[in-house]
């Protein structure tokens, strides 16, 4: 399931508004709209980013900008109790007997590890195999994060560039009035782009990829420890409490009380 991350809209939102708001409350905004600044700060880091990596990395920006916006929700608790569910079915039925479970889960990783266990394949294999393709998402991850983070380092180092040209330009005609703000304009500005745009957008940006991915990161590992268990016909309680160890307090504490809510309605049928 992905839904809107209104966090991430919200506080860049919230950041350009105090800027704006800062700059309106102390004179004249138009002052601070300089197309020339924008253009040395943004195209040039961006043409320096490009320098850096290669095409097909490139390709990914607008892909992982929208994984930023677009969160994949996770949900550790109710895949503690699909492996519930499937020991409980492979303990009165066999490994075999879950293979009608297949159609029935979205997520691809979970779906080929339970197909690996359905077709009698050897737990180190299905263990190395999944493992891998673990590995591998992370290393793709990381170059995601190392795009953004390279970015963030490369707006504020052209924003010193442009503040160099603008120098440049203003003492090179120290005799004309005109010339001399239009160089201190391009001078203090593009400094001011490159700072605005690493930390509000890029480096936070780089910051939720690598929290996105270490929460996928551990979603993939309670997959690959729960698939194993049930291929092992590990009592279906004990994986239940194997499993919780991947909850965080929140999510242990809803579990818990679902889970007594559950056994207290079993005893009212019972009675």
């Amino acid at each position: 399931m992905k839904k809107l991350d209104i966090l991430t809209i919200g506080g860049i939102i919230l950041g350009m508004g105090l800027v704006v708001w800062g700059i309106a409350m102390g004179g004249n905004f138009m002052v601070f709209v300089h197309v020339p600044s924008m253009l040395i700060t943004v195209g040039g880091s961006f043409g320096a980013l490009l320098v850096n990596f290669q095409l097909n990395q490139m390709r990914q920006v607008v892909k992982l900008t929208m994984q930023v916006i677009i969160e994949k929700v996770q949900e550790p608790a109710k895949l503690r109790e699909l492996f519930f569910r499937l020991a409980q079915k492979a303990r009165r039925e066999g490994l075999l007997a879950l293979e009608d479970d297949l159609s029935e889960i979205d997520d691809p990783f979970l779906r080929e590890a339970l197909q690996k266990v359905i077709d009698g394949m050897d737990p180190e294999h299905i263990r190395d195999v999944m493992e891998t393709e673990i590995d591998a998402l992370a290393q793709r991850h990381q170059l995601g994060q190392s795009l953004f983070r390279t970015w963030g380092s490369l707006a504020p180092a052209f924003g010193m560039v442009g503040t160099l040209i603008g120098l440049v330009q203003m003492l090179v005609n120290l005799d004309n009035p005109d010339a001399i703000g239009s160089g201190m304009a391009v001078a203090l500005l593009t400094t001011f782009y490159g700072a605005l745009l690493a930390n509000l957008i890029l480096i936070p940006i780089a910051g939720k990829l690598e929290i996105r991915s270490e929460a996928e990161i551990a979603y993939k590992e309670m997959i690959l420890h729960g698939i194993l268990a049930i291929q092992a016909g590990v009592n279906p309680r004990i994986l239940q409490d194997k499993i919780r160890a991947f909850l965080s307090p929140q999510e242990r504490a809803q579990a818990d009380d679902k889970k007594e809510s559950a056994e207290r309605d079993e005893l009212l049928a019972w009675d």
